[in-house]
């Protein structure tokens, strides 16, 4: 990680803040719209505000399963609020073995700029990630837009599952094209908040 092939992934949701703080925060919610999470379970909170968490994704054949920990700023004084995170899973199975990340929200005049950046060690070597991580990619900016329809229609996100993604008829599907996936050119993790490193 940290060598410039970090991913990230930025929209503009038409609502409020404390509503897409509220799909994206609550561990209940956020495996209901983001295709990388099937559960995602808190296992406690220490003197920091750190959460401790366990996570799992569902293949076909396999539970992938993991832990992270998260921080949260629901405060800051420019009026933005930041979420950062780090996993890790030994699952041979797992594309992805160990990574870190952020959320940024933005509040503007149109609604919120949400942005990710986060960086991965492969599961399967450098060599396959050089198909999976642009598949990656794709999850989350298709998750993104998944949460964005939710957010501002209402619309429960199950109704958007992997099938509607062949579903090429269907009005208001989410797309993955919606999403900016070009990072600035400091990187995708040029902007990630401080308290990210206090994630260990």
């Amino acid at each position: 990680m940290g060598r410039g092939r970090g991913l990230y992934v930025e929209t503009l949701i038409h609502a409020d803040l404390e509503t897409v703080w509220r799909l994206t925060q609550d561990p209940a919610l956020h495996p209901r719209w983001d295709l990388r999470f099937s559960t995602i379970e808190p296992i406690g909170t220490d003197a920091r505000g750190r959460t401790r968490f366990r996570y799992e994704r569902a293949l076909p054949l396999h539970r992938i399963r993991g832990t992270g920990v998260s921080l949260g700023e629901r405060t800051r004084p420019d009026g933005t609020r930041t979420s950062a995170l780090a996993f890790d899973t030994t699952d041979r199975f797992s594309p992805l073995r160990s990574g870190r990340g952020y959320w940024r929200y933005l509040p503007t005049p149109e609604g919120v700029r949400f942005i990710t950046g986060y960086d991965y060690v492969p599961g399967f070597g450098r060599l396959p990630d050089l198909l999976l991580r642009p598949l990656v990619l794709w999850l989350t900016a298709w998750s993104f837009d998944r949460l964005r329809i939710w957010a501002e229609t209402g619309e429960p996100p199950e109704r958007w599952g992997l099938r509607s993604v062949l579903a090429l008829w269907r009005a208001g599907r989410p797309r993955a094209a919606r999403c900016r996936t070009r990072p600035p050119r400091a990187g995708a993790m040029a902007d990630a908040p401080a308290t990210l490193a206090e994630l260990a």
